[in-house]
């Protein structure tokens, strides 16, 4: 179990109260991310907080596996998260990514997940300018369902770039299953390509749809 926390939601007392009874439930692997802006989602009305950034809720995570709390209070036993961050390969402003990125490292972060990979020259490019990090990477894959999602991910979600060669194949898909397919195919293609240079990928289920992700990982068996 992997646990999403995001730091939109709720203030830093409450944060460190979630962190606190992940490692009293016996959660200990952690993605801390900041989270996307409430307007960007189905509750455009929403407020977000905002008290901390990823960076911010990483150095407290770290300070909680020291066993030291946000207040200067001693916390015994201490925690023993394994903290990871996200990472964007293909952020427009790459110099800020990979600035952020190290100092998420130094603030403790042990692994990082990436945005889906879509562009592997471009993640690998990424990969060689974080190698002094050494740093965990885990790739996120994100099969593609159809010609739709890929042009709704391309052109909505932050963090998302889709080559233009593979929005050309989900084009050439003449119906759903073949629509699929070419998602699946694809996603393994990626997976076969960046396998060597790192550290594990974490595929997600389209739509909830959980043989597809499978079908994905079959890859090789």
């Amino acid at each position: 179990t992997v646990l999403h926390v995001t730091c939109r939601d709720k203030n830093i007392i409450g944060l460190q109260s979630d962190l606190l009874g992940c490692a009293a439930a016996g959660i200990k692997n952690l993605l801390i991310i900041t989270g996307d802006p409430p307007k960007l989602g189905d509750y455009p009305q929403a407020t977000a907080v905002f008290d901390l950034d990823s960076i911010g809720l990483t150095r407290i995570a770290s300070r909680l596996n020291q066993g030291v709390d946000i207040g200067g209070k001693e916390v015994n036993p201490p925690t023993a998260f394994l903290i990871g961050v996200g990472a964007d390969p293909t952020h427009l402003d790459q110099e800020r990514e990979l600035d952020r990125l190290a100092k998420k490292v130094e603030a403790g972060a042990d692994f990082c997940i990436t945005q889906p990979v879509y562009d592997v020259e471009a993640l690998l490019t990424f990969l060689e300018r974080i190698r002094h990090l050494r740093l965990k990477v885990i790739a996120g894959v994100w099969p593609l369902a159809s010609l739709q999602n890929a042009r709704f991910l391309n052109n909505e979600v932050p963090g998302v770039r889709i080559p233009e060669s593979l929005m050309k194949r989900m084009e050439k898909a003449g119906s759903k299953e073949e629509a699929r397919a070419t998602g699946i195919a694809i996603a393994q293609e990626i997976i076969q390509a960046i396998r060597p240079h790192v550290a594990g990928v974490q595929v997600s289920a389209p739509f909830g749809n959980v043989d597809t992700a499978l079908k994905v990982l079959s890859i090789g068996s």
